[in-house]
């Protein structure tokens, strides 16, 4: 869902109210408290941008929630693994990160209204989670997010959140407490996976490096640059994630 910034705070004030009527005790609840209570610096958007915030939508919300219930209703820590920040077609519709309407269904078992599309990179994160024994058990060890947990477009189209050099370092607080919060819900500190090779680990190395959150940092090439560019190669790519996160649990 596409919100205006002026809505995204109104709309959300209803899950914050709800979200506070008990401490929560899951890395799952955390992590539903955690995309309740998101502000973003709305001062801070380009001009024509907008911002993607999928949870203010209710029906979007219980699928959300299903997931968390479903996947992370433990204590357990998780190996945390950053792509760069929600699209459109994906998390940005779904509110699951790198998970599109079809994923959300077929793969994790959580039947949606949402509109089947397709979006490549959850199909190549997909790929990747069948390869290691399909969701439950990747998600009892892996928290899927993003160095940016918000996604915004302008002028109808994805926008990261490193493609303004300025808007970049006015929204760098905004990374620093996101990334500190949800790290908080019961990430493994010992080591974080970036996906994106680039900009996405050149800023998350920059942040680790001022703040100490994770003692070291491994990187993947992003899907979106391995089907663009290696898509001939995608048995190839599918191994070396494997290994990582295998060599890493």
């Amino acid at each position: 869902m596409v919100l205006q910034t002026r809505s995204l705070t109104s709309q959300k004030q209803e899950a914050s109210t709800m979200s506070k009527t008990k401490q929560p005790t899951s890395f799952g609840e955390q992590i539903m408290r955690f995309y309740d209570n998101i502000s973003f610096p709305k001062e801070n958007l380009l001009p024509g941008m907008e911002i993607l915030y999928p949870y203010a939508d209710k029906k979007t919300r219980e699928y959300v929630r299903a997931f968390y219930d479903k996947f992370y209703a433990d204590n357990h820590g998780r190996t945390f693994v950053f792509g760069i920040n929600p699209g459109r077609l994906g998390s940005g519709a779904t509110g699951v990160p790198f998970t599109d309407p079809i994923a959300l269904e077929e793969y994790c078992g959580i039947p949606n209204m949402l509109p089947k599309r397709r979006e490549p990179t959850s199909r190549f994160i997909y790929d990747v989670i069948e390869s290691m024994g399909g969701a439950k058990k990747f998600y009892q060890s892996f928290f899927l997010t993003a160095v940016c947990p918000l996604g915004f477009v302008r002028s109808g189209k994805n926008f990261n959140y490193y493609d303004d050099k300025g808007f970049l370092s006015r929204i760098d607080p905004f990374l620093i407490e996101t990334i500190r919060q949800q790290i908080a819900c019961g990430a493994n500190r010992e080591y974080a996976i970036v996906l994106g090779i680039g900009n996405n680990l050149k800023v998350f190395e920059k942040i680790n490096r001022e703040l100490g959150l994770f003692r070291s940092v491994k990187a993947l090439p992003h899907p979106r640059y391995i089907l663009q560019y290696q898509r001939k190669h995608l048995g190839e790519h599918i191994k070396k994630y494997q290994k990582v996160l295998r060599d890493d649990r």
